[in-house]
């Protein structure tokens, strides 16, 4: 494919020579200053300036606002006040439900497919981790599906829009 006359520079080259060029002249791709150089400029530009005007006397100090502003408030605000009265107590959380007995069986059966995966790789044969890979996958899908989709109706939740 021939490059078409108006398509960019003709010379490729030196177009990316002048962009680099620019990028430099503009501190791109410099390594930053040493500590030592910046103190050096600092002190370099301070003997450069003329001396500094003296400060102006301090003002006489004012008299605090009035605490009747709507941003203010009547009393003192104590951050350090530890009221140990006036703490946060949770209710007592309720009692967890009690389990449903294809759930119970579902646990001894992923139970029983670990405890089948260890004896097979130490005690027994290996002809049983087959056995204790598929009860593991029927008691994790026995769980899985038999979860409840929709809360009970006598689940409180909260606010629900």
């Amino acid at each position: 494919m021939t490059p078409r006359p108006g398509d960019g520079p003709e010379d490729v080259e030196a177009a990316f020579a002048q962009i680099v060029a620019d990028l430099r002249r503009e501190g791109v791709g410099l390594p930053l200053p040493t500590e030592a150089e910046v103190t050096r400029d600092r002190a370099d530009t301070a003997d450069d300036q003329p001396p500094a005007q003296p400060k102006p006397p301090a003002p006489s100090p004012q008299p605090k606002p009035p605490a009747s502003t709507w941003r203010a408030h009547d009393t003192e605000i104590d951050w350090n006040n530890d009221n140990e009265d006036e703490h946060y107590e949770p209710p007592e959380p309720p009692p967890l439900p009690r389990l449903r007995p294809i759930t119970i069986t579902a646990l001894l059966t992923i139970t029983a497919g670990i405890a089948l995966l260890v004896l097979s790789s130490t005690v027994l044969s290996t002809i049983w981790t087959p056995v204790g890979i598929a009860l593991l996958a029927v008691g994790i899908g026995t769980l899985l599906l038999t979860t409840r989709r929709h809360p009970r109706p006598d689940d409180d939740n909260g606010a629900q829009v």
